[in-house]
């Protein structure tokens, strides 16, 4: 399992880490209409999924940010935004900072995806820093645990796994 800290503070991550390679697992999240998104509904598409812990936080709001503005080049890749916050206060953060290349999912429900992908924290019912690229047919071909999660994620890394997938 990852070995990752939050504000140098070691974590413990619900579920198993995924790796390159492996078939994605399914999950299910909310939509900002809370309506349900799984896996299968993406599918035959490639997705950069960006983990965040809080939507509202200063990093979380810049790597959203980064990936929305990245979008317009990366024409054959959704873009898929997850965390713990409420759907209603995923909804208003885009309004407020004008997000409109990435669908923002919440897990608050029930940690589906959390713990699917390894990435709940036992500790404070957040997800932690993570990126993953999963291709058209279903397959991890990037993931990256952040080891400190107040930390940015390779942007460059991610971006490339995403136009490079399939």
């Amino acid at each position: 399992m990852a070995q990752v800290t939050f504000k140098n503070n070691p974590i413990t991550l619900l579920g198993n880490e995924v790796k390159v390679g492996e078939k994605a697992p399914d999950f299910t999240v909310l939509a900002n209409d809370l309506s349900e998104v799984t896996l299968a509904s993406t599918s035959g598409k490639v997705r950069l999924i960006s983990v965040v812990p809080s939507i509202d936080t200063g990093v979380c709001d810049q790597q959203t940010r980064r990936f929305n503005e990245e979008a317009a080049g990366l024409p054959n890749v959704e873009i898929l935004t997850i965390s713990v916050d409420l759907p209603f206060a995923q909804k208003r953060w885009c309004a407020a900072a004008g997000i409109e290349n990435v669908q923002t999912l919440s897990d608050h429900r029930d940690l589906s995806f959390g713990q699917a992908y390894g990435v709940a924290i036992q500790e404070l019912r957040l997800l932690t820093r993570a990126v993953f690229v999963v291709d058209s047919s279903d397959t991890v071909t990037y993931a990256e645990y952040v080891a400190e999660a107040t930390n940015h994620p390779d942007y460059e890394a991610a971006l490339e796994a995403a136009k490079a997938a399939k």
